[in-house]
């Protein structure tokens, strides 16, 4: 009695080729012994693979629906053929090896580029305030000699003999119920389809060729430290003349000699004397663009800040309004001063109360130790 070959795969007898596909594919990772954990799951994809060789082969499959077996006659041999694989199966269901997965008919010369990335160095002024910056650039760009068609003059690519323009070749696979073909890429043309037999002789057949530019790269006021701007079109040209991807600029900010930044707000650190700091006193700063005028008032201790509104880094989307600046007050004593001003500085203390007296800690416990240690001698 024939095999319902049709039953196996769960389709009916006018499924169409992608139909079988599709079914077979369910099937086979449903059952394959890598995958499955049915007991039956190796005799289950013997089954699927032969009923999957028989409808994909049009004669196998006229015995079928005629109401014959094509294998009635070799039923239970070539059991010395291999076993279909996982990957094979893969093949199989999409024509072509797991690299080139789901993939039909020739594939393009013409693909898209690569992304390209440049480093541009500015000083805090160039990028708290925007500036523009012209950039050399190294990148691959359309072959003005065939403009991307790969051939040299009028020369037009030709159809591969081997898989008559198809990309792909037909691989048939011993199973051991039979016979599966698979599609790979065609070797002779590379899967393109057509072979290029008089290439352009500036590109080589490549649609592009290096070449140096230079353009300008507009940086908005208030960019920060390792941003990218994202200049589009501009990037490399794809093989066969593909479009270009996109430049990428990363900005990158010099150290400053006074200002440090921390996002849209700027600190720098300022020597006081310890006179003026008592004393008091107004100290001019130079910005980034002005100067203004920080007061110190008498009394002043080390390490006080000072914040003045509105003379930081322009904000990037911030409608033109600014961060801070943070003045640091580092007030400094004198390392070395002669007599006359020594004397000063005693009269200064007594005046003031301020000489030191002796410093008595806790409990007097080790005076009280010092004390009877020197009774006991």
């Amino acid at each position: 009695m024939a095999k319902d070959y049709y039953g196996i795969l769960g389709v009916d007898r006018n499924a169409t080729d992608d139909e079988l596909k599709k079914a077979y594919r369910k099937l086979a990772r449903k059952y394959h012994p890598d995958v499955s954990d049915e007991p039956d799951a190796q005799e289950r994809l013997q089954e699927i693979n032969a009923a999957f060789e028989v409808l994909m082969d049009p004669q196998k499959r006229a015995i079928v629906d005629a109401g014959g077996d094509p294998f009635s006659r070799t039923a239970g041999g070539g059991s010395g053929a291999p076993f279909m694989g996982f990957e094979d199966i893969m093949d199989a269901f999409f024509g072509g090896s797991m690299g080139g997965f789901g993939r039909r008919g020739p594939r393009s010369r013409t693909r898209p580029g690569n992304d390209a990335l440049l480093r541009l160095d500015l000083d805090l002024e160039e990028v708290a305030f925007g500036t523009e910056s012209t950039l050399t650039v190294d990148t691959a760009i359309l072959c003005d000699a065939c403009n991307g068609s790969c051939t040299e003059g009028d020369a037009e690519p030709q159809t591969c003999s081997t898989c008559s323009g198809s990309g792909e070749v037909q691989v048939v696979q011993r199973t051991i119920l039979g016979q599966v073909r698979t599609a790979r890429p065609c070797s002779a043309c590379s899967g393109y389809g057509t072979i290029i037999t008089d290439p352009c002789r500036k590109c080589g057949g490549e649609g592009r060729v290096r070449s140096r530019r230079r353009i300008t790269v507009k940086v908005p006021a208030g960019v920060e430290d390792g941003m990218r701007i994202r200049l589009s079109g501009e990037g490399e040209v794809g093989p066969g003349g593909g479009p270009a991807g996109d430049l990428y600029v990363e900005v990158h900010e010099k150290p400053h000699e006074v200002f440090t930044r921390e996002g849209s707000d700027l600190r720098c650190r300022v020597r006081v004397p310890m006179t003026q700091a008592a004393l008091g006193t107004k100290l001019n700063i130079h910005t980034l663009d002005d100067q203004v005028e920080v007061e110190v008032v008498p009394g002043t201790q080390p390490g006080t800040i000072k914040k003045v509104r509105g003379h930081g880094v322009p904000r990037l989307r911030g409608g033109g309004t600014r961060g801070d600046l943070y003045v640091e007050l580092d007030v400094r004593t004198p390392t070395k001063i002669d007599a006359e001003q020594e004397e000063l500085l005693k009269k200064l203390a007594s005046l003031r109360d301020e000489e030191i007296k002796e410093v008595k800690g806790g409990s007097g416990f080790f005076s009280r130790m010092r004390d009877a240690f020197n009774g006991h001698a």
